[in-house]
Formats: structure tokens, C-alpha cells, sequence
């Protein structure tokens, strides 16, 4: 439950184009939607996904570290850790199992044959969609897990797109076409408050003496 006389005490801070700033950018995020990205040895795209993520109104990435051990790159990520919700997994196995749990069918983004075409991809499914190592692609206990399959149509010669590549293209288009549809897709106002108040404390510096301040005050009244 959060604590509203806090939020409006944190939100005292911020400017009046900070707050609906962040109210607009609320009004767009989803949580329908979620990526998961698995094992991407080039952290770098990882961070970009996540940007993407950020910048198309995903308001959850998973991470999944079983083989690699990568930090977020803060130059490619432009700041979006900071907006985003970032969700790690030790393995593949906890991951699927969080998100099921959540409601969301499991979808594995490659050139596999019977993977259904962007264009043809029905939006109005809750869905976690997987992106998988450069090389390699995703692993076999994602492809055997996953509901359905996905991916992008080319006409050219090369068979594949770099992972932030796709992560855009496809975000950029699922996102396009949900908030056209008639899906319930936007956060609840459990999750907007929640949102504010995590955005408020991000956006003020010396935070820590903030909340000090606030909380002796409580303890005084």
C-alpha cells in the first residue's frame, strides 16, 4: 500500500512539468507486453533493448544471467535503467515459470518455420517475448517452453538482424498496434502509484536526507 501523504510530500520536489511529464509517460506504459533476454554475451545490447523497451512504453525487461555475468551499460541504456523495471533471473527455468505464473503465453522470437509472421501477431494476448544470444540464438529449453513463435520477414539475402535490431522492430510494432486495439492494456492505479513514487525518488538527488526529514516529522506528530 503506498503511503499518499509521502508520495505528495516526495512530489513537493519535483516541478510541475516534472510531475506531468512523468504522468504522461505513465499513461503510456504497459506491463501486457514484457521482454525477456537470454544470455546476450554483448551487454551493450541488452542495454539497448532496454532503451527500446523504454522509449516504445514496456514497462518490464527480465533478464536471464546463466552464462553470462553483464552489467547494464549506462551510455547505450541512455538512462532508461532508471524508468524501467528490470526483473533478473540466475535461469531460464525460474524465468518462464515467474512469468507464467503472471499470465503471460511465452513467445520465442526466431526464423523458426512455423513462427507466425510480426504483422500476423495477435496483440491482444498477455505475452512475454524472448530474444536469445547473437550466435546462437535462443536456447532449446525456451524454443520447447514457448507457446508460440515469432518473427520478423525479410526479403534480402542475410537471415538475421542483431538483437537490438529486432527487439526495435518488433516492440516498435506490437506496441503500435495494442494501443490501437480495444485491450485494457494500460498499468493499474496500484501500479501508477507505485511508478510516481519510485520516479519521484529517482529524480531527487540528496533522497536519502529527504526521507529523513519526512519520517521524523511522523514520528514527532
Amino acid at each position: 500500500m503506498i503511503d499518499l501523504d509521502y508520495l505528495n510530500y516526495l512530489e513537493g520536489f519535483l516541478t510541475d512539468n516534472r510531475k506531468e511529464r512523468f504522468e504522461n509517460v505513465l499513461n503510456n506504459r504497459t506491463k501486457h507486453f514484457t521482454i525477456a533476454v537470454e544470455d546476450v554475451f554483448q551487454f551493450h545490447n541488452t542495454s539497448a533493448v532496454m532503451r527500446s523497451c523504454e522509449v516504445f512504453g514496456i514497462q518490464e525487461i527480465n533478464i536471464i544471467e546463466q552464462r553470462f555475468g553483464k552489467n547494464i551499460d549506462k551510455e547505450i541504456a541512455m538512462g532508461a535503467q532508471k524508468w524501467v523495471d528490470i526483473n533478473k533471473f540466475e535461469n531460464i527455468t525460474n524465468c518462464i515459470a515467474a512469468l507464467k505464473s503472471k499470465g503471460y503465453q511465452i513467445i520465442a522470437t526466431t526464423p523458426h518455420n512455423d513462427s507466425c509472421l510480426l504483422h500476423e501477431f495477435d496483440v491482444t494476448k498477455k505475452s512475454a517475448l524472448f530474444f536469445g544470444t547473437e550466435k546462437e540464438g535462443l536456447s532449446n529449453e525456451v524454443l520447447q517452453q514457448a507457446d508460440g513463435f515469432l518473427k520478423i520477414p525479410m526479403v534480402g539475402f542475410t537471415e538475421s538482424l542483431n538483437i537490438s535490431v529486432s527487439a526495435a522492430i518488433i516492440i516498435q510494432d506490437i506496441t503500435t498496434r495494442l494501443r490501437q486495439s480495444n485491450v485494457n492494456w494500460k498499468l493499474t492505479e496500484d501500479e501508477l502509484l507505485e511508478k510516481r513514487l519510485a520516479w519521484a525518488k529517482n529524480s531527487i538527488k540528496d533522497i536519502n536526507r529527504i526521507e529523513e526529514r519526512y519520517y521524523s516529522t511522523k514520528d514527532v506528530t
